[in-house]
Formats: C-alpha cells, sequence, structure tokens
C-alpha cells in the first residue's frame, strides 16, 4: 500500500534521516519503533506530508506521490492521529469530528448526518461524549479516542497511530488494540508507533526499528523477534547492559519527619470530598484512580488550580497556594505528560523554555537578565539530562522524549521543593524513561516532595513509595511495600480495596 525509500531529512546539524525506507502492507498492523530522537516522528510527519523530505521517495498504492501538506495527504487516503493532541478545544465534539468538508444540507451545516456519521465510529470506539461539548472539557483520553475517531471518519487506506494509548486507561487500550486489529482485516494498511513495547509484540504483525535515524530492523515478523531483540536493536546493546550514567544520584531511603505538603478536609465540589493526606520530604507518593477518581484535583489543589471549599492545602513554607503564579513562587512544579498543551512553547527556542519559569515567573535574574548567562544556563540542563538538541533549537523540531526532558529541565532550573507529575512519562521511550525515573529518585533523595499521578500502574509500582488510591472523590485507601503491586492497585482502583489511608 504505501513504500518509502531514502528518506532524508537534517534539522540544523542534526540528521533526522539517513536513507530511511519502509514498506506497509494492506491488511497488516506495522510496528515502527525506536528511541525518543530516533527519527520515529520525522517519518511520521514525512509520510503524512506534515515535513517534506530532503531526499527520497514514498509510492502509494503503486503511484508516486509527493504531498504538499497534511491535508493533501488525508485527501489522497493518509491519516495521522498524532501523540500531540490536535483537537481544536473552543470547538464542540462534533466540529472536531468534521474539521473540513462537513455534511451539508440545503447549503448549511447538518448536525443530524454529522451525528449519523460519527455515532458508529464513536460506539466501536468506546466514548459517548456529549455532541455539543466542548473538546476542551473532554478528559485527556477522551480526546486522544476522538483524534481515533476523526481520523477513522476520513475512510483511510493508511492509518498512522503515534503513541495512541499513551493516554488511555488499560481498558480503552484494550479496546483500541481490538479496533485496529479489526481495521486492518477490513484491507487498511496500520502504522503503529508505542513506547510500550509489549504491547507492540501484542498487536504488531511486523516490525520496523530505528537508531540515530537509521533502520536497524528492517519489517521483521513480530513473531520472530523478541523483547530482548527489540530492546537490543533500539539501544544498541543488551537489555541489562552498561547504562548511561544517572543525571542525579540514586534515591537514598524515605526520610522520616513531618508532612511537607498536606491536605485536611480538601473539597472541591464536583471532584474531592473530604481529603485528607500527607507527603514528607523525601518521599514520592503516587495518586491513583480511574477517569474522574479526583486523583488528578490533588494535584490541582496543590498546585493552586483548584480551591478547597472547605479544607486546607499546606506546602513546605507553611502558606497555602492562593493560585497557579503563587504556587510556583512558592517552588512548586507542575509537570505534565501533555506537553504541547501544558509544557512547552514549541515555537520558542529550548532556552527559553527552559529559563521562563525562574525567570518571568519567580523574577530571578533581574528584569532584563543576560540572554548569554540564560543560553550557558540552559546549556547546562541539557548535558545534566541528556537532551538531544542544541540550545537555540526550537523545542518542536525534538523527537517527544527530549520534550518532556526539557519541560522537567525548565522546572529544574526554578529549584522548586515540590513535584507534582501527571503522566510525566507518557510518549517516552524505555531508555528515557529510566534516566526520568533516575531524575526523580534522585530529587525526592535530595528531600524534595514528589506528587505523581500516572496511567501506567506499573510506573507507580515501579517509583512510589506508597500509592494512594481514589474513588468518586475520595481516599479509599494507600498501598505500600509487599502489597504495592500492579494487580492489587488495578484491583483498588476498581473495586476500592487498598488497605489503610494515610
Amino acid at each position: 500500500m504505501l513504500v518509502a525509500s531514502g528518506l532524508v531529512k537534517h534539522y540544523g546539524g542534526v540528521t533526522a534521516l539517513d536513507g530511511v525506507g519502509i514498506t506497509l502492507d494492506a491488511g497488516e498492523v506495522h510496528a515502527l519503533v525506536g528511541e525518543n530522537g530516533a527519527g520515529k516522528s520525522t517519518l511520521v510527519k514525512i509520510i503524512s506530508g506534515v515535513v517534506r523530505p530532503e531526499g527520497g521517495t514514498i509510492d502509494l498504492d503503486g503511484a508516486a506521490v509527493r504531498f504538499a501538506d497534511a491535508r493533501q495527504a488525508a485527501a489522497q487516503g493518509v491519516a495521522i492521529v498524532s501523540q500531540e493532541l490536535m483537537t481544536y478545544d473552543d470547538l464542540t465534539v462534533l466540529e472536531n469530528l468534521f474539521p473540513y468538508g462537513a455534511p451539508r444540507r440545503r447549503g448549511l451545516v447538518s448536525t443530524r448526518e454529522m451525528r449519523r456519521l460519527a455515532e458508529p465510529v464513536l460506539d466501536e470506539l468506546g466514548i459517548d461524549p456529549p455532541p455539543h461539548i466542548r473538546a476542551g472539557d473532554l478528559p485527556l483520553a477522551d480526546r486522544q479516542l476522538l483524534e481515533i475517531c476523526r481520523a477513522l471518519l476520513q475512510e483511510p487506506r493508511v492509518l498512522i497511530l503515534d503513541e495512541p494509548t499513551s493516554a488511555l486507561p488499560r481498558a480503552a487500550a484494550d479496546r483500541l488494540a481490538d479496533v485496529t486489529w479489526r481495521l486492518a482485516e477490513r484491507g487498511l494498511a496500520v502504522l503503529y508507533i508505542s513506547h510500550f513495547l509489549e504491547e507492540v509484540m501484542r498487536i504488531a504483525t511486523r516490525v520496523t526499528v530505528l537508531r540515530d535515524g537509521r533502520v536497524v530492523l528492517p519489517g521483521a515478523d513480530a513473531a520472530d523477534v523478541d523483547l530482548d531483540a527489540l530492546v537490543t536493536a533500539m539501544l544498541g546493546q543488551p537489555a541489562g547492559g552498561p547504562a548511561a550514567p544517572a543525571a542525579v544520584p540514586a534515591a537514598a531511603p524515605r526520610r522520616p519527619g513531618g508532612a511537607a505538603v498536606s491536605l485536611t478536609g480538601v473539597t472541591v465540589p464536583g471532584r474531592l470530598r473530604d481529603v485528607s493526606l500527607t507527603a514528607a520530604e523525601g518521599e514520592i507518593v503516587g495518586l491513583a484512580g480511574l477517569q474522574g477518581a479526583g486523583h488528578l484535583a490533588v494535584l490541582d489543589a496543590v498546585c493552586g488550580r483548584a480551591r478547597p471549599s472547605p479544607g486546607s492545602v499546606r506546602l513546605p513554607d507553611g502558606r497555602s497556594p492562593r493560585s497557579a503564579r503563587h504556587a510556583v513562587t512558592a517552588g512548586v512544579a507542575y509537570i505534565s505528560g501533555d506537553r504541547k498543551g501544558r509544557g512547552l512553547m514549541l515555537d520558542k527556542p529550548l532556552w527559553e523554555n527552559i529559563t521562563t519559569v525562574s525567570w518571568l515567573g519567580q523574577g530571578r535574574g533581574g528584569f532584563l537578565p543576560r540572554r548569554s548567562r540564560l543560553v550557558d544556563r540552559s546549556r547546562g540542563h541539557l548535558e545534566r539530562l541528556r537532551i538531544r538538541g542544541d540550545v537555540r533549537a526550537r523545542a518542536s523540531d525534538l523527537s517527544g522524549g527530549n520534550q518532556q526532558k526539557v519541560v522537567l529541565a525548565k522546572w529544574l532550573d526554578a529549584d522548586p521543593s515540590v513535584l507534582a507529575l501527571d503522566d510525566p512519562t507518557r510518549g517516552v521511550d524505555v531508555g528515557a524513561r529510566t534516566e526520568l525515573h533516575a531524575i526523580v529518585r534522585g530529587l525526592a533523595a535530595e528531600g524534595k516532595v514528589v506528587l505523581i499521578a500516572s496511567s501506567d500502574l506499573a510506573e507507580l509500582v515501579e517509583l512510589c513509595h506508597r500509592v494512594v488510591v481514589f474513588q468518586h472523590g475520595r481516599v479509599v485507601g494507600s498501598l505500600s511495600g509487599g502489597r504495592l503491586t500492579e494487580p492489587e492497585l488495578s484491583l483498588a482502583m476498581n473495586a476500592g480495596f487498598a488497605g489503610s489511608a494515610r
């Protein structure tokens, strides 16, 4: 269905693709994997018409094509669901599903026809949002499913799913896997990009691995490749081989002592009901729950984005966050997996992104700090976090994993005392995930308070000292020690049995 050959692309002095090719057959799910910065995003952008290559060719269904833009690619049957959500947040659900060429009746847009076309696809994906609600008011998982629905309504021949399950709970991810297979059975060529290697092995027919802008494993049958082989191809060394030096020291055992962050009787109308919990210096506390359970509202309360009524929130300096800006000045860092919406200024250089909180948010360095000093300070963060990119490059030119490291660097530059993490490794490969976990452990070892909510249960089990579980806006318990396992956590989130809360 699609053959790409010899694709070349440079960003400044960085070679993103060096003669890359891939073949997608009708009726298959072809996985594309590799570390962040390996070239996956660039390849996908070229195939979908977002970026033009400097060399190479693309054939679609036997005919040479050269897309001027993504709209032209979509018109010829190539649809993409990007890991960076592209919903129009101020438009309704239906308006998002038909951004171009909405069905009309007597010259006017027909809402009835839009609903008739959309309902079967929405039902297949298992979502039922009110059609007139703003897309920006939907949870992240529903917005991701909304994008998939929009792509399917284009009736594509080639469907590119770029990290489609990164914001989805387990049940929705399993449902999407079933839908993906049904689409392939109908004759679509599906290109599936994911950092969840177990998911790749379960879904893919074939798999291609990129490393440093080159193909190192071309279209191998998934049945003939195991996880160790995939990791070896991605990293260039066997799993468990010599690791890169940690950016910060490993975490020390959890410190004893009084609470550095505390919530007492906190109620946020419609989200939390009489919630009390504490987090001590040096402690990594997980917040878990199903969609709408209230765990994300805890992060909003700590970050000054939601005001308790009644109840109180206390930060390490004894103050209560009155607003998001006040929380920043009090040393609270909010690090979101939604890099595009809440993390980065994509059109700005890395040095501006990294220094924006400490300079504009906290007023460090004076009214007009020297640009060279900000650039030098940012370059130090790039080296510390092993971010692949020039300090003057735009954030939009980086891979997803490197973008997430820039988000972290921005807050580390502000020297926070509290880290509020919301799906911090969403869309990040196994290597970058390990690095980010090491950084978080090191920050906890320095005495910072870490609160983390994640849709990845394995991440919570691996990283946290304990996990507080929520249902319907209330704390239903907490898991730690030997009880902190994925099965126990899943049971607690669904059934509410999680031991005693603290």
